[in-house]
């Protein structure tokens, strides 16, 4: 009989909620409102309930591996506890994976999204092949993720993978976590906003100037779009998000030397735009990346890989469920 697991991957505006089997097939998904004005009791009432609601279904074809679930934000490991979750507000030192467990009378396995990411990339996506990777999701923020020799490294704090407040240049834009010039000022999507708000205000940005007067919600989506139709300024941003990531992931690549840095996360789809400077910069920093370069160097039959990431957003997810699968624990879901 083959396993299957449920991965729930919670964000500050949907959560998503999938039956995964341990061949990788997805057999149910399930996408709701996370609601989070409504208060935490709520969101993960409401979780259970469909989790619940998905599980009974296959419980009778299927052994029964357990729940991952991804959440953004720092994470306690061994309690389960999230210390603190911007997106989630009223999260800060929340217990979940004990609330969870409680309503479910089932074992629970919490992570970092970024992190569940990485776990999806490497099982079913970019990585499949590789021993080891390195994520970065470009979303709102921008997170971080290390796998080495097929593991997740946390760190001592549970916080390793903060890739998005290294710094890119010590007197760019001030960031939310004290420090000035952070990657995520340059390569997240709110950074691309701001960008083009402030190529709007030096009067560079006619088009989407109007197009930010009549919708003050214009996101990074549309300056993808501008980009795309061949507006310079656009295209300029994202020169921008692509030298800032060549900066950081030149870096990681002489630091780590790992086989595979995917870029995962809504800003990834703009990768035709972007990669072009960011291997411009690789190119030009990286020791390590020169030498392994799969289009350039002959030295090695070993390539460093960077690469959008393949699973797109459902990488969260697929890491989320894969966490129970890695444990050979047979367990019971509390239907009632």
């Amino acid at each position: 009989m083959q396993s299957f697991s449920i991965g729930v991957d919670l964000g500050g505006t949907n959560m998503r909620v999938a039956a995964i089997e341990d061949t990788g097939r997805q057999l149910e998904t399930v996408c709701a409102s996370a609601a989070v004005n409504r208060g935490r009791d709520s969101v993960i009432a409401e979780m259970c309930n469909i989790i619940r609601e998905i599980a009974g279904k296959f419980t009778r074809s299927h052994k029964f591996a357990g729940v991952g679930v991804g959440v953004p934000g720092v994470i306690d490991m061994d309690t389960g506890t999230v210390f603190a979750a911007a997106n989630l507000p009223g999260w800060t030192n929340y217990p979940v994976k004990d609330e969870i467990q409680k309503q479910l009378g089932t074992a629970v396995i919490l992570e970092n999204d970024s992190n569940c990411a990485a776990l999806g990339e490497k099982w079913m996506g970019v990585g499949r092949e590789a021993n080891g990777l390195c994520m970065v999701t470009l979303g709102t923020g921008v997170g971080g993720a290390f796998i080495f020799n097929g593991t997740l490294w946390h760190g001592m704090l549970g916080m390793a993978g903060e890739i998005g407040h290294m710094t890119v240049t010590p007197d760019g834009p001030s960031c939310g976590c004290g420090n000035r010039g952070c990657l995520e000022q340059f390569a997240s999507a709110t950074a691309i906003k701001r960008m083009a708000e402030e190529a709007v205000a030096r009067g560079k940005f006619p088009e989407l100037a109007s197009a930010m007067a009549a919708n003050p919600d214009a996101s990074a989506k549309v300056v993808f779009q501008y980009a795309l139709h061949g507006d310079a300024a656009a295209r300029e941003i994202f020169v921008t998000v692509g030298w800032a990531l060549g900066v950081v992931i030149s870096s990681l690549v002489d630091a780590l030397n790992l086989p595979v840095y995917a870029i995962g996360g809504g800003v990834s789809s703009a990768w035709d735009v972007f990669s072009p400077a960011l291997f411009q910069e690789l190119r030009k920093r990286s020791i390590v990346f020169r030498a392994s370069d799969p289009e350039k160097s002959q030295l090695h039959q070993k390539k460093t890989i960077v690469t959008r990431a393949l699973l797109a957003s459902d990488a969260g997810l697929i890491g989320a469920a894969r966490l129970p699968l890695l444990s050979e624990d047979s367990l019971v879901l509390r239907t009632a």
